[in-house]
């Protein structure tokens, strides 16, 4: 399941997990997003800016280290 944090008008942050997060992962991952807050869409409109969704790229797999140190597992 993808959720979306919106930043600000032009940031927005995508998450993918194996599970629908709970209450307490996305205040973690605001927190971490610098306050990004949740967006309740399945899907947003506008131009995507990033690497393809199935590349692996060395800050993907640090954003997954980072997570995981943070007590949030299955991103």
């Amino acid at each position: 399941m993808i959720q979306f944090f919106r930043k600000d008008a032009v940031t927005v942050y995508a998450v993918d997990a194996d599970h629908i997060l709970s209450q307490n992962e996305q205040e973690k991952l605001s927190w971490l997003f610098s306050g990004a807050q949740p967006v309740d869409k399945s899907a947003l409109q506008g131009r995507y800016v990033g690497p393809r969704r199935e590349m692996i790229t060395p800050w993907s797999t640090n954003a997954v280290e980072i997570t995981q140190n943070m007590g949030l597992s299955g991103v």
